[in-house]
């Protein structure tokens, strides 16, 4: 009996409905999924393997080639060998607006979703991006999360390591008249349970001989300006100080170093500080680092 002014159900035809309901929505789902699938397999160039994006060209059999291998392939259609021209995949562009797809640095914690034209834009500041190994002494091609690169620093550059907010280094060169073949140095310096890159290095501004030595935050920008850190070079009875905010690694040491962004010597101060006849450079930096007071607002 079914209570009173209630339905009396089926109880063997709900659960059918509910089966049919759950099934189609697999169907749904798989053939959506399926069909995307397809349609980044026809994004795929067939070069280089990356999604195209605008201007998508297309060779007169209708293969089609992102705007980077065009020019990499010579103009030339890899797969049928046809001259590319400048014919463009208007269609596919189009169809290429309808569709949404992951962060390429999924698998590193980005879990976020965007439509097709904003994926490359969103991808290049991704805070879950991998880091550019900081070492200026190559063209090192090692990306990875801070603590890969911790140990990379450690084992394939031999880069000293250090704990503690506080340094006192040395930094001697035989001859300080040696400026093309810049000298560097990077010492890596963990406090506060973050790490730092202290650079030094010699480059020419213009026509005249430099030093600069600037610390650089293991992390993103965001983080970096939590921090601050003084640098002090003296000798011969002479001092230069400079305080301030670490750049990020995202930064790349040489954009900091051209923006001057940090304690710049010039030789002549440099051998000064040195002391002796000038055959030799010794400079003593000592420097500290410390994490800036949190305003509180009521």
């Amino acid at each position: 009996m079914a209570p009173r002014g209630g339905v009396l159900y089926d109880v063997e035809s709900r659960p059918k409905y509910l089966k049919y309901d759950v099934e189609m929505e697999k169907t749904v789902k798989t053939n959506t999924r399926a069909s995307n699938n397809g349609l980044y397999e026809l994004l795929e160039c067939p070069v280089c393997a990356n999604l195209m994006y605008p201007p998508i060209h297309q060779c007169p059999n209708g293969h089609t080639l992102c705007s980077n291998c065009k020019t990499r392939v010579q103009n030339c259609c890899p797969i049928c060998r046809f001259e590319m021209g400048s014919i463009r995949c208007l269609a596919l562009e189009k169809v290429a607006e309808s569709l949404e797809l992951p962060c390429r640095y999924r698998s590193l914690g980005c879990h976020d979703i965007f439509p097709y034209y904003s994926k490359l834009k969103h991808e290049k500041s991704c805070r879950f991006r991998p880091y550019k190994c900081p070492y200026a002494g190559s063209a090192c091609s090692i990306t990875g999360k801070i603590p890969e690169l911790v140990t990379h620093l450690k084992d394939d550059h031999s880069v000293d390591l250090h704990d503690g907010s506080t340094f006192d280094h040395r930094y001697v060169k035989s001859n300080p008249h040696e400026v093309e073949n810049a000298t560097w140095m990077l010492t890596v310096f963990k406090c506060y349970g973050k790490q730092f890159c202290l650079h030094f290095e010699a480059f020419n501004l213009g026509m005249a001989p430099f030093y600069i030595s600037f610390l650089c935050f293991m992390g993103e920008d965001t983080e970096a300006k939590k921090f601050s850190y003084s640098l002090e070079i003296s000798g011969g009875g002479r001092k230069l100080t400079w305080q301030g905010v670490p750049r990020s690694i995202r930064d790349g040491h040489q954009k900091v170093r051209d923006g001057l962004d940090g304690l710049v010597i010039p030789r002549n101060l440099a051998l000064l500080f040195s002391g002796g006849n000038g055959e030799e450079l010794k400079l003593r930096v000592i420097g500290r680092i410390w994490k800036q007071k949190q305003v509180i607002r009521n």
